[in-house]
């Protein structure tokens, strides 16, 4: 595993606070190091109010967590909250073949990807794909399709949509001046 691997790191932005949460994952387990929190004031209901009040609450936030683990914050998992944040259900599949045959990590990726293939209204982005069952022929109820034959792969999902708003928090720049110590990348 790669160091950078080794750590998980979460970023919540919130309305009053910003928190950053660090842990080390060894194996199966998954040991916290540090939490580093500072005041936000740069956000309301979910939406940027002001950009660099917004930044430097990240920044802050995540010098501190760092300086506790003494690990650098190269990547995060960020929370998205806020009354621009919806769900949809979705349904969509792929045909394995004329026979019969296993069904593989890349055909459930396939499935997936044709669910989140929607017409959405143009202000809204997908954020987020919840495979939530699949469906082999005629057996659904399926939580991993991994594996099993069948002729044509189904899956129902539920997709995290958000607004495309220039003020939401997925918004955010994705990349840091390398003298800062922002978020480089954002993971969703």
């Amino acid at each position: 595993m790669a160091k950078k691997d080794r750590y998980l790191v979460g970023l919540d932005i919130g309305s009053t606070k910003t928190c950053v949460l660090i842990a080390e994952v060894e194996g199966e387990l998954v040991k916290f190091l540090a939490l580093g929190a500072a005041e936000s004031k740069g956000l309301r209901k979910g939406l940027i109010v002001n950009l660099d009040s917004t930044v430097s609450s990240i920044r802050r936030a995540v010098e501190e967590a760092e300086s506790v683990a003494n690990v650098p914050v190269e990547e995060a998992l960020i929370g998205v909250a806020g009354g621009h944040v919806r769900g949809v259900n979705s349904r969509g599949g792929i045909t394995l073949g004329q026979r019969p045959r296993d069904i593989e990590r890349e055909d459930v990726r396939r499935a997936v990807d044709a669910a989140r293939n929607i017409s959405l209204p143009e202000d809204r982005e997908v954020l987020h794909v919840l495979p939530h069952e699949f469906r082999v022929d005629a057996q659904d109820g399926i939580r991993d399709a991994i594996g099993m034959v069948g002729h044509r792969l189904e899956v129902n999902v539920h997709l995290v949509t958000s607004s495309v708003a220039p003020r939401r928090i997925s918004s955010l720049p994705r990349t840091r001046p390398a003298s800062s110590s922002a978020i480089r990348s954002w993971s969703r």
